[in-house]
């Protein structure tokens, strides 16, 4: 207790610290908030007092950044359907190298899909193949062990955060900004997803904190030391595995800052640390061999679809119907990033003042050019960003501890009222969705986005009464609770969404065993992905014709085919039973979906 009282004496005495700060600015409360006021001072205290715990080691602030990453990431992992198109893409073609044994070539179905290179798709495999050994059922059909890497990586990708932004902040600061960075939307989605972009992120914040430490060991030499070769080789190996994952795009992104930094300098000599020559052998000891194999097995197609059809061609064209506009990431950010993007917003004023500090500059130079790189493509998705949000937390939290965000200011109230925005848009969402899509309620979901309403209710006054660490503890928390009503009670229970998981389970209990399967105007990949690799997509002719085949089939026809379907079965030998119908919206259209499911079972 001696101890406890000692640290919380501490705290208050502490610069910037939350007492002081009210006295220093005199932000007087009227008579009838003086007592939530002083509640949230109390708590301001209390939290700084656990802050001040957790920086005592980096072991302690290490364990409670994973508890925190774990809840963040985990409900609904397995919860949730495949997520159409582009996650059951990546699945199904792991799925066929597990059932084919070729691990070089990347295939959906008969398709090649030489649009990524291999790397996500050799650690979905062992994953997978892990579970399977483990006594997993039906493990290759369960998309939660396909996201287990992404999800790992998410987890990595917040103690990496820790981990960069010990070079700007101190412990406790860091903590914060990892936590921000754990609970944000957008790293939330990909740790639920089994593509690339989770682990993209864990390679390319390993090259940034390397960069942080050298670039400090060159502007404050008598401060800080150039990183030690183990770390420099880590880095190359991280390159090196970014490449296979996604190709140059993590030597892109984290060379863009390196670029601008030696523009601004002059001079790129404080990169010689890294070795470049040894950080070349790395890379072509790592990823040579199944360049070359997979040059040799598609005749050299796979240069020309992953670079040029799918990395060029989203330079000057909006592909698959991702257009969007430049600005459209600053205008989703405060989605996709809330609740960091709170603090952000409060933290303007500081990056234009402190614009020349080294900090910052670093900062800008890891944020900008990525940002305006990404904006300026023709075809945009939200994700394509999330390599700069650890430097946006990280910045944030240097405003705070620098005493730079003026909380007295109106604007800075205003800002603050961005906390709501996320809670209370899901609150309505999820009502308006559940009763006009499925005539029900979330009654599950409610109680945690309700509760996510009010902590974020209490961190928007933590924050207009100038109390920052509250205010993003109580953002944390809300943020937690919001996982704990989207992703294991929300999306999972809404039924109009999951049309591919109630087809499958249509067929899961019929009289036959194996059915050939064919689908008729809904040709989603995460069908393919819980039924059959072996799966047939045709016109409802087509599909009739399936249908007059002896043995047991199904076939899956969508009501704008099933007119066609109809006429080509009277024509036949066989009228196949209509055992079910199931009706929905298809997520990636936004179209009414009312499929027939027909069976022969002869």
């Amino acid at each position: 207790s001696k101890c406890l009282l000692s640290t919380r004496s501490h705290v208050r005495a502490m610069p910037g610290s939350p007492a002081l700060v009210g006295q220093r600015r005199d932000l007087r409360p009227q008579k009838d908030d003086v007592l939530s006021t002083t509640r949230l001072q109390a708590l301001s205290i209390r939290i700084e007092a656990i802050l001040a715990s957790l920086s005592l080691s980096h072991l302690r602030a290490v364990a409670a950044l994973l508890l925190i990453a774990f809840v963040a990431m985990s409900p609904g992992l397995f919860a949730l359907q495949p997520m159409d198109r582009d996650e059951p893409r990546f699945a199904q073609a792991t799925k066929q190298m597990l059932e084919t044994g070729d691990f070089v070539d990347i295939r959906f179905q008969h398709e090649a899909r030489h649009k990524k290179p291999v790397g996500i798709y050799w650690l979905q495999s062992v994953a997978v193949t892990a579970a399977d050994k483990l006594g997993a059922e039906d493990a290759r059909r369960t998309i939660g062990f396909y996201r287990i890497p992404s999800w790992l990586a998410a987890i990595g990708s917040v103690l990496l955060t820790y981990w960069a932004a010990l070079a700007f902040l101190s412990r406790r600061g860091s903590i914060v900004a990892a936590a921000l960075m754990g609970t944000t939307v957008l790293l939330g989605v990909e740790a639920r997803l089994a593509k690339t972009d989770a682990t993209l992120l864990l390679t390319c914040l390993v090259g940034f904190g390397v960069l942080a430490r050298l670039w400090f060991a060159s502007v404050a030499p008598h401060v800080s030391t150039p990183p030690r070769r183990g770390l420099i080789i880590i880095f190359w190996v991280a390159m090196a595995i970014g490449i296979l994952v996604k190709g140059p795009i993590t030597p892109m992104i984290v060379f863009l800052p390196a670029i601008a930094l030696s523009i601004r300098e002059r001079s790129a000599r404080w990169l010689l640390p890294l070795r470049p020559w040894l950080g070349l052998a790395i890379i072509l000891v790592i990823v040579a061999p199944w360049l070359t194999a997979i040059a040799i097995k598609s005749g050299g197609s796979f240069f020309a679809d992953s670079v040029g059809k799918d990395m060029l061609a989203k330079v000057g064209t909006g592909m698959e119907r991702h257009w969007g506009p430049p600005g459209l990431y600053a205008t989703l950010f405060w989605v996709t990033a809330w609740p960091m993007a709170v603090f952000m917003a409060l933290s303007f004023r500081f990056g234009w003042k402190e614009r020349r500090d080294d900090s910052v500059v670093f900062l800008l130079a890891w944020i900008l050019p990525t940002w305006l790189l990404f904006e300026l493509f023709q075809t945009k998705l939200p994700h394509y960003v999330l390599p700069v949000y650890p430097a946006i937390a990280i910045f944030a939290m240097l405003a705070i501890e620098r005493d730079g965000v003026p909380f007295e200011w109106r604007s800075a109230k205003l800002a603050a009222v961005l906390a709501l925005l996320v809670p209370v848009g899901i609150l309505g969402a999820a009502t308006f969705g559940f009763w006009h899509l499925d005539r029900n309620l979330p009654f599950l979901a409610l109680p945690f986005v309700l509760l996510a309403c009010v902590l974020a209710w209490f961190g928007m006054r933590a924050l207009q009464q100038a109390l920052p660490m509250a205010g993003a503890a109580l953002l944390t928390l809300s943020a937690l609770s919001l996982v704990g009503g989207v992703y294991p009670f929300g999306a999972p229970d809404l039924r109009a969404i999951n049309l591919s998981k109630r087809l499958a389970e249509s067929i899961s209990t019929l009289p036959c065993e194996k059915p050939s399967l064919m689908t008729s105007g809904y040709n989603e990949p995460s069908l393919v992905f819980l039924t059959d690799t072996n799966l047939k997509m045709g016109m409802g002719e087509a599909a009739a014709a399936h249908m007059q085949q002896p043995g047991c089939r199904v076939a899956f026809v969508e009501s704008r085919q099933e007119a066609a379907f109809l006429k080509a079965v009277e024509a036949g030998d066989f009228r196949p039973a209509l055992r079910t119908r199931i009706k929905g919206i298809n997520i990636n259209s936004g179209r009414q979906i009312d499929i027939g499911v027909y069976l022969r079972d002869k």
